[in-house]
């Protein structure tokens, strides 16, 4: 018998508009929208103005791993691709682009199962996160296009 990989829930916004009546909105996102768009933002995870949002769904099933996304203070956004790790780590996977800045792959020390331990990692990634926005935003300032 064959066993089917099976990949990790994902958190849906069930309110996102999609620019498709067959599609959920992450895979057809209307023209303007951010990109992430269609997954879940957890307004009560956040800190010094950054919100955490989800794509894997850490409270569902419990994992050691997934993709998550950063909503900064003028709501530009950064991809998160985390594991539990025995030593934290913050490295850029995916250079910023005009439309997000960046993806950076993160080792956070505890789990990741409840909406307080999301809050506790973001606050513990928070000052290289500031610090990757706050570039991104003074490189794109100082561009002359």
């Amino acid at each position: 018998m064959d066993e089917k990989q099976k990949g990790l829930p994902i958190t849906l916004d069930v309110n996102a508009e999609s620019a498709s009546p067959d599609l959920p909105a992450f895979l057809a996102r209307p023209k303007g929208a951010h990109v992430y768009h269609g997954f879940l933002l957890l307004e009560d995870v956040s800190a010094d103005g950054f919100t955490f949002g989800t794509i894997t769904d850490f409270e569902s099933e419990e994992t050691n791993c997934g993709d998550a996304f950063v909503v900064a203070p003028d709501n530009t956004r950064a991809g998160l691709v985390w594991e539990i790790a025995a030593k934290p780590f913050f490295e850029e996977i995916v250079e910023p682009t005009d439309e997000r800045w960046g993806v950076y792959e993160v080792g956070f020390s505890g789990p990741m199962r409840t909406r307080e331990d999301a809050r506790r990692n973001l606050r513990a990634i928070l000052p290289k996160l500031k610090d990757c926005w706050e570039r991104w935003l003074k490189a794109r300032s100082s561009d002359c296009g």
